[in-house]
């Protein structure tokens, strides 16, 4: 396969950090692979790029060397105590290829990442930009978003996520956004990036009770029993918690989650999704669910579900797998929406399934095609 070069937006950042560091703790035989769904047994022989194919470097607004912030995550519980220590040389190197983030928009920062990504690209055989920056609020629609000839005459309209999914394209970069942010998810980005021949996906990855809900919404579909209502509560500390405390950037979230009860259920239901900031938790998470449902003859029941996790612990692995499927992804010359990789988002692009099942099933078959 040749070397992957994974650009992380947000490099210095809980999950980016956490995935750099296990990434270096399972090649070195110092962790197990629990959580990366490439390495399952369903994926093997699918000739994807290994974990010692995998280059990392980014961009971030914080200067926090990455070994002071594995240390940081260690101390919270996040990482085992030993490990900063362990893989000090690994982070020190992918340290030495993180850069400062460009500041303002248009052209001028869209230069300078592109400038990065094609340093950084010297001796890889492909590089994958993958999007774990803070959630942006919702994109104000712009006329100049539904084509490429009217967007280079405004690229000053684009938010930073789609700015590095611009950049990306222009620098013939596979993309990912793993966050609800607008990324490459404008008509125009999409011509981009078929015009190139590179391959995008995301949006949002799906970790913890939207996991939940896509293996539980289509089990109520295919059992016929009426959803009324679905409710959420997410508890939440750390810099997402802190990001998401704005209600613009908490809107966009929210949007993506809901997706996925629309998709599976076929219509909208009543309930929403409340999201609050409690900074004691740091990374950890807790979600409640609440399902209001009537069954046989109109009897009325209740599902509730809790679920608490560290929200680095979950997403770093998927970091890890979408890295080496979009590595595989460029290599192949997919050109275009990945809707095979809708398995790890909660708003996936391009047309594909919407419950986990069938998404494990459609993403197995692409990884073999």
């Amino acid at each position: 396969m040749g070397k992957i070069g994974v650009w992380l937006v947000g490099a210095r950042g809980s999950v980016a950090t956490t995935a750099i560091a296990g990434a270096a703790a399972m090649r070195a035989g110092l962790a197990a692979r629990t959580g990366c769904v490439t390495e399952l047994p369903d994926f093997a022989g699918a000739d994807l790029p290994g974990l010692e194919d995998l280059v990392f470097g980014g961009h971030d607004v914080v200067d926090t060397p990455l070994l002071k912030r594995a240390e940081q995550l260690a101390a919270a519980g996040v990482l085992p105590s030993t490990l900063p220590g362990a893989v000090a040389g690994e982070l020190d190197a992918a340290e030495a290829r993180l850069r400062p983030a460009p500041a303002g928009g248009g052209r001028a920062a869209i230069d300078r990442i592109v400038a990065d990504l094609t340093a950084f690209r010297a001796g890889l055989d492909h590089v994958v930009v993958v999007n774990v920056s803070s959630t942006e609020p919702p994109c104000a629609p712009h006329p100049a978003h539904e084509s490429l000839a009217a967007l280079e005459d405004a690229l000053d309209t684009l938010p930073p996520s789609a700015l590095y999914a611009y950049a990306a394209f222009r620098a013939g970069c596979g993309f990912v956004d793993f966050t609800p942010s607008t990324g490459a998810r404008l008509p125009a980005l999409d011509e981009l990036a078929r015009t190139a021949g590179l391959p995008y996906a995301g949006r949002d990855g799906k970790t913890g009770e939207t996991l939940l809900r896509s293996v539980l919404a289509p089990m109520f579909a295919q059992r016929g029993l009426n959803v009324l209502s679905w409710s959420g509560t997410n508890l939440l500390g750390g810099g997402d918690g802190a990001t998401l405390a704005d209600p613009g950037a908490a809107s966009s979230k929210n949007a993506s989650k809901q997706q996925v009860l629309s998709q599976n259920l076929g219509r909208e239901v009543d309930g929403d999704v409340h999201i609050d900031y409690v900074p004691a938790l740091g990374d950890w998470k807790t979600a409640w669910d609440h399902v209001l449902f009537e069954g046989f003859l109109g009897t009325r029941m209740t599902l509730q579900l809790t679920w608490q996790g560290c929200d680095s612990a979950l997403a770093a692995p998927l970091v890890l797998d979408l890295a080496r499927l979009t590595g595989k992804a460029c290599r192949d010359g997919v050109a275009g929406p990945v809707a095979e990789f809708g398995f790890f988002f909660k708003d996936p692009a391009g047309d594909g399934p919407h419950d986990l099942a069938s998404q494990y099933a459609a993403l197995r078959e692409w990884a073999h095609r």
